[in-house]
């Protein structure tokens, strides 16, 4: 027999048993679909303790030792982030902490750009509700030159003109874009809505006519109040000793001076934010060239530190936090109404918001309402069934296990812990958290804490399409034209001219 004869062969043979495949492979697959294997019980996990020292000008250190892969991350965590921008400032913590990178006394941008590409590492830095950060990733061995540059930059920002005037142009050419997409306007809305004049209630990023007036003396200010080494936690995690990561940081912090000014005192609208919501409003954002109409469910959640934390992550993850979840099977699987529906817990220093959220077609807009509503809604008015239950928790401690992967995860998972004043070895404990909740719990906590009666409804879209359906279903609906809509105030309305009302 010759190589050609075998290979004819054994072609033969391997299309005979593809073809068999074939034929048993659809019966299989399908079973698998209609019944998937349930989540097998998680596996205790123990993360490093970590160690930390207060040096002598305030500023808290902490280091996670974790050998085996070659990085190391650290992460400067200022105590405050968007929540002190000044009410007609919105955007300025965030650019003041996009700008520490674009230049400091001795190194222009390029340069800090480059130092940090021939060390194989990346720096970035911004700001977040209750935080502005700087973080870092290098291998080990860079370790030293790396952090060198992040203190450069956390401590001696210059703040060019041409830096400012580049970085004030990327931001409005980023809110022009965002301002047009039904979603993100939307959520903007949002959170006026919800927070009112509050410090949560206007957007990170600010608004083109906050991010217009913003002067380099307001940036310089912001950074001499807030960028101090008492109001600082700095982070360092992976293959480093705590010996070393100590060292280094006496060596590059020791001397950063500590103000003798006390830190600016909270706003008290921080305060009132916490306080009993008003009525539940319905606003629909007439967006007429919108070719779809973006729903989003809204209103006060948690705080980061509340005693129902792990009740409302198993909470949110059965309502939206997944393709799984209730909202997406309901409005995108059942219905085909959306390409997807979710929701998000956004937990902080003070009460954080709770969004249950989607885009639909014009027409469907208030059928999609009232849908949202309704499942939030159920999730208070029905137990959820332990096939529902199991899984959701499942999909929770899995996400957490693979962020907690990297350095960088742990490292920012560890610094969020310390910026809300919370045990550090609660990063052991999450596993277990997330377990203990009970259906009973999701039930109560939906009723008590998220509840559909105090949420409020924000539609942005092409009115004409959905609002008579909407009006039938929720008597007390404002409409306000899109160029008529002001994101800078709670009234969310202005003149034609521009003025506000």
């Amino acid at each position: 027999m010759n190589i050609s004869t075998t290979i004819s062969n054994r072609t033969r043979m391997l299309a005979a048993a593809f073809a068999m495949m074939m034929i048993i492979m659809p019966t299989t697959s399908l079973g698998q679909q209609q019944t998937p294997p349930p989540p097998t019980a998680p596996r205790s996990v123990r993360f490093p303790q970590p160690v930390e020292r207060t040096l002598k000008n305030g500023l808290r250190v902490i280091v996670i030792e974790r050998s085996g892969v070659p990085l190391v991350s650290a992460q400067m965590t200022i105590k405050n982030g968007s929540e002190v921008d000044p009410p007609q400032l919105a955007g300025l913590a965030n650019m003041t902490a996009t700008l520490l990178t674009k230049g400091t006394a001795s190194r222009g941008a390029p340069e800090i750009a480059e130092a940090i590409e021939k060390l194989g590492g990346s720096l970035e830095s911004d700001a977040r509700w209750d935080a502005s950060t700087v973080t870092l990733s290098v291998m080990a061995a860079k370790i030293d030159p790396a952090m060198e540059i992040l203190a450069d930059v956390v401590r001696h920002p210059t703040f060019k003109k041409e830096e400012i005037e580049r970085q004030r142009q990327q931001t409005l050419d980023s809110l022009s874009v965002a301002l047009r997409q039904p979603g993100t306007l939307a959520r903007f809305v949002a959170s006026r809505v919800v927070f009112g004049d509050a410090p949560y209630g206007h957007s990170l990023g600010g608004t083109p006519e906050t991010i217009t007036g913003i002067k380099r003396d307001d940036i310089a200010r912001l950074h001499t109040a807030y960028y101090r080494p008492n109001n600082a936690i700095l982070v360092l995690g992976g293959q480093i000793t705590p010996d070393a990561a100590f060292a280094l940081a006496e060596r590059l912090f020791n001397d950063w001076i500590k103000p003798s000014t006390e830190l600016p005192a909270p706003s008290t609208e921080v305060v009132k934010s916490s306080g009993t919501e008003g009525k539940a409003r319905v606003v629909v954002i007439d967006k007429t060239d919108a070719g779809q109409a973006a729903v989003v469910v809204a209103r006060r959640g948690l705080r980061r530190t509340d005693e129902d934390y792990f009740r409302a992550l198993v909470a949110n993850s059965i309502l939206g936090g997944g393709y799984s979840a209730r909202l997406n099977q309901e409005i995108r699987i059942k219905r085909g109404l959306s390409y997807g529906a979710g929701s998000t817990l956004e937990v902080r220093r003070d009460v954080g918001s709770f969004i249950a959220l989607t885009q639909t077609k014009n027409e469907s807009g208030a059928e999609v309402a009232q849908l949202l509503i309704g499942e939030v809604g159920r999730l208070a008015s029905a137990s959820v069934p332990e096939a529902e239950l199991v899984p959701r928790k499942a999909a929770l401690i899995g996400t957490y296990a693979r962020m907690l992967e990297t350095s960088a995860g742990l490292v920012e998972q560890v610094a969020s812990l310390a910026l809300y004043g919370l045990q550090l070895d609660e990063i052991n404990k999450y596993i277990e958290g997330v377990q203990a909740v009970a259906a009973s719990d999701v039930q109560r906590l939906a009723g008590m804490r998220l509840a559909a009666s105090g949420a409020h409804i924000i539609v942005v879209g092409n009115a004409k399409l959905f609002i008579d359906s909407l009006r039938k279903q929720f008597p007390n609906v404002e409409v306000i034209p899109e160029n008529e809509l002001n994101l800078n105030e709670a009234g969310l309305r202005r003149n034609v001219s521009g003025q506000a009302k």
